[in-house]
């Protein structure tokens, strides 16, 4: 489904000159999860007297998904929190590795301007969406930077609540933002407004298909949460197969909190 379209007026009988989104329509995508509308520049339809406007919408109730490897989570449980990657090897709390460590030096360095001080390597990613460009790279284990080469069937999803994440952040003094791209290149935009969404290409966020090389960097638009993530935001695990059901389930026995598991293959490859 589309999250941001250009309707011309003359197609919703409105004038050009002056009206915004059209209340129906809107209310349509309003019940699909889609709200926020924005009208962003109009464009003038040549020939017609008509005008365009891109209207772009962001989900009303944004989530978020960390992937860790399955035998990540016992530390993660006792922790009560996924820590940022630096942490994680201080405190030497084991579990396999599945990103890339050259990257994640890399990281340390990278600054976020909309939150002077702080860096990607010091936060918490999170991608919108399941079903990563990271995790196709996983998938395919031919990476020759990739810590892990065993595949994605041990990989598990993390799902959290965009919007009860930066309300817990702000609650603690937690810093956070979030990118319309790849966190990891020199390149990215950040943000610390949720009334900017609208910068992340939520066309490219849910697309399955990412060999165009401006939809590849949108999907990978991530949310960064400063130094620690608490496990009690977690709602819900994601796995491919039921393989992996009866370990997590035992990895979740020592905590009161134990989100529910879903089989959901389509978040893989």
């Amino acid at each position: 489904m589309w999250r941001s379209r250009q309707w011309p007026w003359w197609a919703r009988g409105q004038p050009r000159g002056g009206r915004t989104a059209n209340d129906s329509r809107l209310a349509k995508w309003v019940a699909h999860g889609y709200s926020n509308g924005y009208v962003v520049g109009p464009a003038s339809l040549e020939g017609t007297g008509f005008e365009t406007r891109t209207i772009v919408l962001v989900p009303t109730m944004p989530t978020i998904y960390h992937i860790v490897h399955v035998d990540r989570l016992e530390s993660i449980v006792s922790s009560g929190c996924l820590w940022f990657d630096a942490q994680v090897r201080s405190l030497n709390l084991g579990g396999t590795s599945i990103g890339m460590s050259s990257i994640k030096q890399r990281l340390l360095a990278l600054p976020l301007t909309s939150r002077p001080g702080l860096h990607v390597g010091g936060c918490v990613p999170f991608y919108f969406c399941p079903r990563s460009v990271m995790l196709y790279l996983i998938f395919r284990g031919n990476h020759p930077e990739l810590d892990h080469r065993g595949g994605q069937d041990h990989i598990v999803h993390l799902e959290a609540d965009l919007n009860l994440s930066v309300a817990w952040a702000e609650s603690v003094g937690m810093r956070w933002a979030f990118t319309s791209s790849n966190a990891g290149s020199s390149y990215f935009q950040d943000y610390a407004d949720l009334h900017d969404l609208n910068k992340i290409d939520w066309d490219a966020v849910n697309s399955n298909w990412w060999s165009d090389q401006p939809v590849k960097e949108g999907k990978q638009a991530e949310f960064l949460v400063e130094r620690s993530f608490p496990w009690h935001l977690v709602e819900r695990i994601g796995i491919r197969t039921i393989i992996l059901y009866n370990g997590i389930q035992a990895a979740l026995s020592a905590t009161n909190h134990r989100p529910p598991i879903a089989i959901k293959p389509g978040w893989y490859y």
